[in-house]
Order: structure tokens, then sequence, then C-alpha cells
């Protein structure tokens, strides 16, 4: 993998498939290959499709036959304990980090068969590590206008009023329309992470991928995050959406699928009612667990 420098952010430009491990491609049924192609027919309407996807640092498996597909008009939440794998799940359908076998498909381009700079302005992500990368002095609206050229803050890129506008008006329905000329450095918690899911929707994206949005807010502030949330799973234009977190009460009213990951591996998926059970809750996190549903929205204790 290496990093090159393009508009003034680091992009990672992915390698052929020297970075894949021997025998990974026999975990699942006898191989699937990120040098193999699918029929164009078999990605109608999927914005995420993966197939015997393993990712593995070393000893460590981070991700083991994962099979998955995402349509145009789902909304997902990926649930799991720390180190289930599920930000690592995240990253490989936000095209940062390539698969050490299967095959991965993202808004129906193949990874390692295309260019992935190319591919991100389509794709929304907020996350922690997203955060860390961004300097302390940028300034709240750059940061988000600049979105649409896939770099951290404004270089030397122009933009137009109606990009300045976009952006003005996402921060307001965030609710951080006070914090446009602030320095991201300056900004609380809470603040970051609603000035990130701006940017991540500032270009329109087919995909959008939020790791933990409501994590380190306090009850206030996730209850109203929470309450935005669920007014874009609403809307019939949002984007096809996956949301990771560990805890069944950041899930927002709307969501329509959810992933339970353990160890890399998924332990169930498919419709959220059918999946998020106090079996497979209980199962996923090791913990024999109550789950209790107050209209859509989910709380879970120890029994």
């Amino acid at each position: 993998m290496v990093d090159q420098l393009v508009g003034g952010s680091w992009t990672v430009i992915l390698p052929a498939r020297s970075d894949i491990q021997p025998g990974c491609a026999d975990q699942h049924n006898g191989g699937v290959n990120a040098g193999d192609q699918l029929p164009p027919e078999s990605l109608t309407d999927l914005v995420v499709r993966m197939d015997g996807v393993g990712v593995r640092r070393g000893a460590a498996t981070l991700l083991q036959r994962v099979d998955w597909r995402v349509e145009l008009d789902e909304k997902w939440v990926v649930l799991g304990p720390n180190g289930a794998g599920k930000t690592t799940l995240l990253r490989v359908a936000a095209t940062e980090l390539y698969p050490t076998c299967g095959l991965v498909h993202v808004l129906g381009e193949q990874l390692g068969r295309t260019d992935v700079f190319g591919l991100r302005p389509r794709i929304g992500f907020s996350s922690a590590s997203l955060a860390g990368r961004i300097p302390g002095d940028e300034v709240v609206s750059d940061l988000v206008v600049s979105a649409g050229y896939a770099v951290l803050g404004r270089w030397r890129e122009s933009y137009e009023d109606v990009d300045s506008s976009r952006a003005a008006g996402l921060l307001a329905a965030l609710g951080v329309a006070g914090m446009a000329q602030r320095r991201f450095g300056t900004l609380s918690e809470g603040e970051r992470k609603r000035v990130l899911i701006a940017r991540a929707l500032m270009t329109d994206p087919e995909l959008l991928l939020l790791d933990e949005p409501a994590a380190g807010l306090d009850l206030g502030g996730r209850e109203d995050l929470l309450s935005r949330l669920a007014v874009l799973a609403a809307d019939p234009d949002s984007p096809a959406t996956v949301l990771v977190t560990h805890h069944v009460e950041e899930i927002p009213q709307g969501l329509t699928h959810a992933m339970l990951m353990r160890d890399g591996s998924v332990v169930a998926q498919g419709l959220l009612g059918a999946v998020l059970t106090q079996e497979n809750l209980s199962k996923t996190f090791g913990v024999d667990l109550v789950l209790r549903r107050f209209g859509q929205r989910y709380f879970a204790y120890r029994r």
C-alpha cells in the first residue's frame, strides 16, 4: 500500500495483489479472489457487495468470510463489541482498506480495479480516525465544503456560492450552524461529530458510512443527534446508510437492516426486527442480555 499526496491530502493507492496471504482464498467455499469478476447484472441496485471478504494484519484476523449486500434504499446498523471487526468492515466499504482476500464492489466498482480517489466523493464517511487527521486550526466551513474534492480542508481549489450554501445548510441541519467560522480543534466531541456528518453529506453521496456517530456524547447530545439521523433516514432521497455502534440505544429510528458481528465474523444479518433479538444479541456480546423495544428504539441490559 502506497500513500500519495493528491490535492493537499493523503490518499491511498491500493496495491495489485501482492499483499494477499497464502490460503486466504480457501476461507470461503473454495475461494473468491479479488482478481475474479462478477457479471454486471449481479450488481444491479447494490451499493455494497462483499463476497468471502477477509482482512488480516500479521497474525490477527480482523474479518473472515464476510458476505454482505447493501441495496440502494437500505439503512443498516452494524452492531458488536470492541474488536468485532465493525470499523474494519466500514473502512473496506469506504475504500480506505484493501481486503486480504475476497471480492468487494462499491457503487458498482470493483475494489482493486478502480480509481478509489475518484470513487470516494460518492461515499460519505465519518469516523473518529478521520477526525484525528484533521488539523486543529482547520475552519469548519472549509472542512465541510472541501469534501467535494475529497480533501481535508481547503487547498487551492475554488468553490461556487452553491457549494458554500449547501455547506451552511448542512451545518444548520446538524445543529452546528454557529460553528461555521470556528476552528475544528476548538469544538467539543459532540460538535465535531456533527460537523463530520455534515461533511459526509456534502457531496450528496450515494453511500453514507457513520462510524459510532453518537459515541462520547452526553444524553442530551445523543438524543438530539439520533433525532436528526432519524429525519435523515426517513427522507426517501437519503443515501443508503451504514451506521456502526456498540450500543442498541444508539440505533436511530428508521433503520431497516442489521448486522451483528463478533470476532471478525457475522453472527446474523438481515431485516432489523428479525436480527435484533435477545438470543442474537446475547451471542454477539457473550452476555445474557435482556432486550426491550419502545416504539422504534431499543434498550438492553444484563439479565
